[in-house]
């Protein structure tokens, strides 16, 4: 059992070796735009953060 989980790990990894090493892998990838860092959480985001704190901690009111 452990051979073939050994074999097909092995198999998977070098599939996407394979892939990654593509042209056409390259190509599609430069397609992608890139990410930039936004220095302030939207407040929607926040509010959701605050509260799963919130409910984590055991409280139930979270402020707007």
């Amino acid at each position: 059992m452990a051979q073939k989980t050994a074999e097909r790990q092995r198999r998977v990894a070098s599939n996407l070796r394979r892939h990654i090493g593509e042209r056409s892998t390259a190509r599609f990838l430069q397609t992608l735009p890139a990410f930039k860092v936004v220095e302030e959480m939207p407040r929607h985001l926040k509010f959701l953060l605050e509260k799963l704190e919130a409910a984590e901690k055991g409280h139930t009111k979270v402020s707007r």
